[in-house]
């Protein structure tokens, strides 16, 4: 039996970018599947499950990656994955500070 691959065109929405926080959200979510991510943007191809392999990407706000997942539940990977994009990383806004003048 083969394994499954798909693949989607994201692009980056929140205002900040894949900075430390939205990376280490897409990886944590990657990180609950067993199948193999990768983004890919230009010519670099890194491991969607590894924080600073995210971070090296430097995808600012309308960064357009590709995203592919191949494995047993690469379906919902790649669901649960571009749903967290287009979101633009639910919580995200919970990362600021408040009460800061």
């Amino acid at each position: 039996m083969s394994e499954q691959k798909f693949s989607a065109l994201v692009t980056i929405r929140n205002p900040q970018g894949l900075h430390m926080r939205p990376a280490y959200l897409f990886a944590e979510t990657a990180a609950r599947f067993q199948s193999k991510v990768e983004l890919v943007r230009n010519d670099a191809r890194i491991d969607g499950k590894s924080v600073l392999s995210i971070l090296t990407l430097g995808a600012a706000q309308g960064t357009e990656l590709l995203l592919e997942t191949m494995g047993p539940d690469a379906d919902r990977a790649l669901h649960a994955l571009v749903e967290l994009v287009a979101a633009g990383f639910p919580g995200e806004e919970s990362a600021t500070p408040t009460g800061a003048s």
